[in-house]
């Protein structure tokens, strides 16, 4: 933190704190961004005393409301549905839907904030949003899926538009339930338009869109290590989860030469000395198919170590990228791989390690890079999926993955010219709230008070 600017930091999260009371991953997201902005705000006249991040911290709308839905039993079941329209001042609000039990509002708000900076940097036009529901496609049947997915977008149609609000996938939500949700969209509004992203390829989809935010991820990552110097060819890397962000991670650090080592659910983890490669990539999708959120069936497959109740971060690797949810990576877990030796870590969740944990990585001057820089090549490939059925044609794999490598490309430039450090050590963090922060706040002044 700015010592310089410790007391107007701690003002500024004393006011959003009283506003928002108990919305712990908010909070922790906005203070994140403050710590950085408030400063460059300060020492910028154009932007000093506008209010620019009072107002970015409030929602444009916020929507809740119930999901009726009846389960294979013939039993009513209940559950929340919401959608936080963050910020518009640059494009529609985009931002995924997530289907999880650990989904509520300081969850969706925390996401969402972090979208309109995500995808500022993106340089598409595409605002910040996030939904979801607390419920979890885990145990679930493929028609109860079907049903709720259903009556989740009776309600939300009537709030999105390709042109105002456009959802994508997220936790729980993969190209099947978008499925489901866009079937019910085009039966209610009587239209087919380009309202999701991550549609299949039969009726919209973008080639490469399910892998774009691991390719996305690596991309950065081997850019980032460029910079000091290193390469992902010859690395062991330990990364979470086993879902679609994992998937693209392993797909593309083993096209770079590289070898993930780990792979982790709610259980534990995995360690695959050989790495994840072959039919094992292939795997990871059945396993996400089973809706069952768990790893262990990996290890009885292919006859590896398992460790129940534990996480990767305590493996001896050289590069570490959680790729499963907030918070799951604490200052523990810095300190282990710290000790471990490694370069650094690469955020491929939205916020996966906590406050300290960042302090641990970046006070021993290790390689770090938070989520809304990394991760954003997933809503860059759905910006490039708006223009796609906007123009009514799609584009091969090939030119979809090099406009992702220049995405990607120009993010991290463009995090770099407000990261580096007078020491040369390159504070990601810091640039990439800086950069998001740039464009969506001059858009927010040219607009004027609204």
């Amino acid at each position: 933190m700015n010592n310089k600017y410790q007391s107007e930091i701690a003002d500024f999260m004393a006011y959003v704190s009283a506003r928002n009371p108990h919305e712990t991953e908010f909070l922790s997201a906005v203070e994140e961004v403050a710590e950085t902005i408030i400063p460059f705000i300060e020492e910028t006249p154009k932007y000093k005393g506008k209010k620019i991040l009072e107002r970015m911290v409030e929602p444009e709308r916020v929507i809740m409301f119930r999901v009726p839905w009846v389960d294979d039993q013939g039993r009513i079941q209940v559950n929340r549905g919401y959608r936080v329209e963050f910020n518009s001042a640059i494009g529609p609000y985009k931002g995924g839907l997530r289907f999880h039990s650990t989904v509520n509002l300081s969850v969706l708000k925390f996401l969402g904030f972090e979208q309109t900076f995500k995808n500022s940097l993106t340089s598409l036009p595409m605002g910040g949003g996030k939904g979801g529901s607390d419920f979890s496609v885990r145990g679930k049947s493929e028609a109860e899926i079907m049903r709720f997915s259903q009556a989740f977008m009776q309600e939300l149609f009537r709030h999105i538009g390709p042109n105002t609000d456009v959802p994508a996938g997220d936790i729980g939500v993969g190209g099947r339930e978008l499925g489901y949700l866009f079937g019910m969209y085009k039966k209610l509004k009587n239209e087919f338009t380009g309202v999701l992203t991550g549609k299949g390829l039969a009726w919209g989809g973008s080639l490469i869109r399910p892998e774009a935010t691991g390719y996305g991820v690596v991309y950065f990552a081997q850019a980032a290590l460029n910079n000091i110097g290193k390469t992902i060819k010859g690395m062991e890397i330990a990364i979470s989860g086993f879902g679609n962000v994992s998937w693209g991670v392993v797909k593309k650090v083993n096209d770079l030469g590289g070898k993930v080592v780990t792979l982790s659910g709610p259980d534990g983890y995995i360690y695959d000395p050989d790495g994840v490669k072959g039919e094992k990539v292939d795997y990871m999708l059945r396993l996400r198919a089973s809706n069952q959120d768990i790893i262990e069936p990996y290890a009885e497959r292919y006859g590896v170590e398992f460790f129940p109740g534990k996480k990767p971060w305590e493996r001896k690797v050289d590069l570490a990228i959680p790729c499963a949810i907030q918070n799951e990576f604490d200052e523990e877990d810095a300190k282990q791989v710290v000790a471990n030796g490694v370069t650094g870590v690469v955020e491929a969740a939205n916020m996966p390690l906590t406050a300290k944990a960042i302090e641990v990585i970046q006070s021993n001057k290790l390689l770090y890079v938070p989520g809304k820089a990394a991760n954003a090549g997933g809503v860059a490939v759905s910006g490039l999926e708006m223009t796609q059925n906007a123009m009514h044609l799609q584009w091969t794999a090939e030119e979809v993955d090099n406009y992702l490598k220049r995405i990607m490309h120009n993010i991290h430039e463009n995090t770099l010219k407000y990261g580096r450090l007078d020491d040369g050590y390159i504070d990601y963090k810091k640039g990439a709230n800086i950069a998001g922060f740039i464009k969506v706040a001059d858009a927010m002044l040219e607009q004027g008070v609204v």
